[in-house]
């Protein structure tokens, strides 16, 4: 019906409707949160607009974003805020219980993006109010990202065109983020539960470091893998989103990795955040610490999630100073081998939420624990998963570029090897239970 219909309006209608019935299938309730943010975000930019040049210019925004901040202080972070205070005055407020709206972190920083880029003048403010709230809600990548900035595609929600080249290159790149999702994400996530919950007490190091070695391949497959759907999904309806992710598992440096990592996250922070503070210019460090610190309260309301952003931070301070340099001077396998090694650390805050476990599996990591050598189950783990972990390995690594430059025929490889993987994920998505992504939480 999409593409049948030649009027650009009826297709807007189309696509909002639909995602609106796409998010209100998971989250009957928060319909209502999302069209009233998108609603006061939509009027801040007229609000804007109307002002500009004169002293009520900066009011909206700063509205903007009180209010979208406010609303997502209210229901992501109030029971964190609230447990912490009474841990520390031994009070006994009651903590709210809400229920995290899927995606609130996604599309708060997409309206309070496009409110600061029409307050800058970097794009006019959007006067239909049915394209605003389709931007806002377009269901490929409402609920876990990559976060989509209106000015990276306001010309395409005016005029967009469907062309045959984009719709199959959406087709295939929506495959293969269905196949990363659920034959290697999933997998990989069978593995983590078995290694890193419960009872490490039988844990040997080898076990440690493989379990959160799984972790790193659920959590980076999961999302990129969400990614290349939205991708995907976005160039069959004319959208093209910018890209999420870079191979960071390649990265040979923290500052590299975060280049490479949930782009449209860090790229978010350093023109909202890290530049308008002074960016290199001035107070750097203190910045830097800023910008981490926000970036791991962002993905979640504990505080091993405020470490793990500071543990970066303190990597990238390093870096800056004398470790960047020293890294330049050694051979690329150096880097790659100190990127990995702190990286794996890095998930392991991540991962639990407690910071006493985080604690007695890094132990265990590092040769504290009582099993110290035991590892016959994992020999037959990775001999069972021998193919599976060179497939992993083969698309962690950027193989596609590879092939696209030596090998001829790529269009009918790409159609052959789509196949194969919705063939093999729908397999998959039919044998086992529902494995949600990791990134809804956020």
């Amino acid at each position: 019906m999409y593409y049948s219909w030649g009027n650009q309006t009826y297709r807007n209608v189309l696509l909002t409707l639909t995602s609106f019935v796409f998010y209100a299938w998971g989250e009957p309730i928060w319909i209502s949160l999302l069209i009233f943010s998108a609603t006061i975000d939509y009027f801040h930019g007229l609000m804007i607009e109307r002002y500009r040049g004169t002293i009520y210019q900066k009011l909206p925004l700063i509205s903007s974003v009180f209010l979208n901040l406010t609303l997502l202080v209210i229901f992501k972070y109030s029971g964190f805020i609230i447990g912490n205070l009474n841990t520390l005055l031994n009070t006994n407020f009651s903590v709210p219980k809400f229920s995290l709206p899927i995606g609130i972190s996604f599309y708060t920083f997409q309206t309070i993006s496009y409110v600061a880029d029409v307050y800058r003048n970097e794009v006019k403010a959007q006067k239909s109010f049915l394209k605003f709230m389709m931007f806002v809600s377009l269901y490929h990548q409402l609920v876990a990202g990559p976060i989509v900035r209106y000015a990276h595609i306001a010309e395409e929600i005016e005029n967009r065109k469907l062309i045959l080249s984009d719709i199959s290159e959406g087709i295939n790149r929506f495959c293969i983020g269905l196949f990363k999702k659920v034959c290697i994400a999933n997998v990989a996530g069978e593995l983590v539960v078995n290694y890193m919950e419960g009872n490490h007490v039988s844990l040997s190091v080898s076990e440690a470091w493989f379990g959160v070695l799984m972790f790193a391949v659920q959590i980076y497959f999961d999302f990129s893998g969400y990614s290349d759907m939205a991708i995907g999904l976005g160039k069959m309806f004319g959208f093209h989103y910018q890209e999420n992710f870079n191979y960071p598992y390649i990265a040979k440096s923290a500052i590299d990795f975060w280049r490479r990592w949930h782009i449209s996250l860090s790229s978010f922070f350093r023109d909202y955040v890290y530049i308008p503070l002074g960016g290199n210019r001035k107070f750097l460090y203190r910045n830097l610490l800023v910008v981490w610190f926000l970036t791991g309260l962002w993905h979640g309301s504990s505080w091993n999630f405020i470490f793990w952003g500071l543990f970066w931070a303190l990597l990238i301070v390093l870096e800056r100073l004398f470790l960047g340099k020293m890294l330049q001077k050694l051979p690329a396998f150096f880097g790659h081998l100190y990127l990995l090694f702190f990286m794996l650390i890095s998930w392991v805050l991540f991962y639990f939420t407690d910071l006493t476990q985080v604690f007695d599996y890094l132990g265990i990591m590092f040769g504290f624990g009582n099993a110290l050598f035991h590892a016959k189950d994992l020999e037959v783990v990775i001999v069972n998963h021998l193919f599976w972990l060179i497939m992993t390995f083969l698309l962690a690594v950027p193989t596609y570029l590879f092939v696209q430059r030596h090998v001829r025929f790529l269009p009918y490889i790409e159609m052959i090897l789509s196949i194969i993987f919705l063939v093999a994920a729908t397999a998959m998505l039919v044998a086992n239970s529902f494995n949600p992504f990791l990134y809804f939480r956020f």
